[in-house]
C-alpha cells in the first residue's frame, strides 16, 4: 500500500513538473517521419528584407523526412515561430524517405527537383538571436519543436544549426 502511495504522489509530482516545463524541449521526440534537420536563421551578410535586393531568400529551413519508408506530402504542414509568425505549405510537396526540403524566405519558383519551396514573402521568419521553430502536421499535431539562441547553440557563429544529424 505504501508503495502504491508513493507512486501516486510520485506521479502526481511528475505530472506537476511536466505542467511546468511546457515550454519546447529538445528533448521531445515526437511521432513524425518528418523533423527540422536545420536552420539558417542569420543569413549571410547584412540583413535586408528588400524584395529585389535583399537576402531574405538566404534564411531557409531545412525540414527532412526521416522515415525509412513513408513518403510524405507537405501539403498542410505548418511552420511557426515563437511569435506566430506561420507559413503553410499550400500545395502538394512529396518527400520521398530520406529526402528533404528547403523552405526559403524571398519570391521563388518551388521545385520538388531542386528541393525548394519559397515563403513569397520578403520579411524574415527567423530571429538573430534566439527564437523557437514549430512545425506541426496538417492534423494540428506537433512534429517537431526546437528552440535556439545564437549564444548556446550556433557555436561557430555562422547562423547556422543543424538538428537531427
Amino acid at each position: 500500500m505504501r508503495i502504491r502511495a508513493a507512486l501516486a504522489v510520485t506521479a502526481a509530482a511528475a505530472g506537476t513538473f511536466a505542467a511546468v516545463a511546457a515550454t519546447p524541449a529538445q528533448a521531445t521526440e515526437y511521432s513524425s517521419a518528418l523533423k527540422v534537420k536545420g536552420v539558417q536563421y542569420d543569413a549571410p551578410g547584412r540583413d535586408s528584407n528588400s524584395c529585389s535586393t535583399g537576402n531574405t531568400r538566404n534564411e531557409y529551413l531545412t525540414i527532412k523526412n526521416y522515415s525509412s519508408s513513408a513518403t510524405v506530402n507537405l501539403k498542410g504542414y505548418v511552420v511557426k515561430d515563437a511569435v506566430g509568425t506561420t507559413f503553410t505549405f499550400p500545395s502538394n510537396h512529396y518527400l520521398q524517405p530520406g529526402d528533404y526540403i528547403k523552405l526559403r524566405g524571398g519570391h521563388g519558383t518551388d521545385s520538388d527537383t531542386n528541393n525548394v519551396v519559397f515563403r513569397q514573402n520578403c520579411n524574415f521568419l527567423w530571429n538573430n538571436d534566439k527564437d523557437t521553430i514549430y512545425l506541426y502536421k496538417p492534423s494540428g499535431a506537433r512534429a517537431d519543436v526546437h528552440a535556439y539562441s545564437a549564444s548556446s547553440n550556433d557555436r561557430d557563429g555562422n547562423g547556422y544549426i543543424t538538428y537531427h544529424g
